[in-house]
């Protein structure tokens, strides 16, 4: 009995340390296995780097204020489409440039400080210069005009207005003329009545600083309005302010017969000219690539005004003619009015 029982502890010893051989192996087994999916999930050092340089670029785009991308003359500045990236931005922008500056290169992309974001890539100048002189796409000189004292252009291809004073370019600045549906009369016209506050015909809500009439009947005139940075208005042109308040002191208006219903003289001699490249590509954003490609030739700019100076000088001559008239039909009467004064004072 008594080898019988050993014999059964003797196998059952056996047993169990065969058993804890198989688990311990299944144990390793089973460790083994899971380093093994871990090391497979686990990216190496170098393949992590190949993962990240393609992965940057894009969480860039998304999270960081773009950088200035400089190709030239002319650089971008690119705008985000995710509305909460645009405050961050901005402040880059306002950080970047002071506010002359700033003004200057949103006159560049035609737009107004309103409409700053509408754009989706800013056009910079290397060099700001806050005149904008050195980026005009007008001609500094133009013969044609030589005889012509006062000229205003205004360029439909490139969304520009130029000043000129016997052919000399003085200023130039953008502009947002009539949208497609509603265009802006081309061809030459003559400065009428302005006023410092009007209110347009279309609509009772929209004021109109500083308003140039150009067309009469149609009530087309030039005057500060939102510069969206394409053409949208009832056929008007737009102005930045400051550029509305020059040429409302710059241009002369007419002079109207007595009783108001006849015109006895015409003001200064206006040209809108051109087609928009309307759904192409916005002409400003072609510097990027060109910084010459908005400019406008003394070849093609003669060629458009030469048939017109003989009646611009004619008109400019008439209407010197009858401003000195009523000039010297003033100096005479001021000293009877004086008399009168006079008299009615030693009454």
């Amino acid at each position: 009995m008594k080898n019988i029982s050993v014999k059964k502890s003797f196998l059952y010893a056996c047993l169990c340390a065969v058993f804890l051989v198989s688990c311990k192996k299944e144990i390793e087994k089973i460790s083994d296995t899971f380093k093994d999916t871990v090391s497979a999930s686990e990216t190496p050092e170098a393949e992590k780097d190949s993962i990240k340089k393609d992965s940057v670029p894009v969480v860039k785009k998304e999270s960081v204020p773009p950088m200035m991308q400089e190709n030239g003359f002319y650089n971008a500045f690119v705008i985000p489409k995710d509305k909460k990236l645009r405050d961050s931005v901005y402040a880059e922008f306002s950080k970047k440039y002071n506010e002359q500056e700033r003004t200057a290169i949103l006159a560049l992309n035609r737009l107004d400080s309103k409409s700053k974001w509408n754009a989706d890539t800013l056009v910079v100048p290397a060099k700001i210069d806050t005149t904008l002189m050195a980026y005009s796409p007008f001609p500094m000189q133009l013969d044609v005009l030589s005889g012509v004292k006062k000229f205003v252009i205004f360029s439909y291809p490139i969304q520009a207005y130029a000043v000129y004073s016997n052919g000399s370019l003085i200023k130039w600045g953008p502009t947002s003329m009539g949208k497609k549906s509603a265009q802006t009369t081309r061809g030459l016209t003559f400065a009428n009545w302005k006023k410092k506050l009007s209110i347009s015909t279309v609509s009772s809500e929209w004021k109109l600083p500083y308003n140039f009439n150009i067309h009469n009947i149609g009530g087309i005139g030039w005057h500060e309005y939102t510069l969206p940075g394409y053409p949208a208005s009832h056929s008007c042109l737009r102005l930045l302010r400051k550029d509305a308040q020059w040429l409302y002191s710059y241009a002369d208006t007419w002079i109207l017969n007595p009783g108001g219903a006849t015109t006895k003289a015409r003001g200064t001699a206006v040209m809108v000219f051109g087609d928009y490249n309307w759904g192409g590509r916005r002409p400003w954003k072609k510097l990027l690539d060109d910084p010459n490609a908005n400019n406008i030739s003394v070849e093609e700019l003669t060629k458009l005004l030469e048939p017109d100076v003989p009646k611009m000088l004619k008109e400019q001559a008439n209407r010197e003619k009858v401003a000195d008239s009523i000039k010297t039909a003033k100096a005479m009467a001021a000293p009877i009015q004086n008399e009168k004064s006079t008299d009615t004072l030693s009454k």
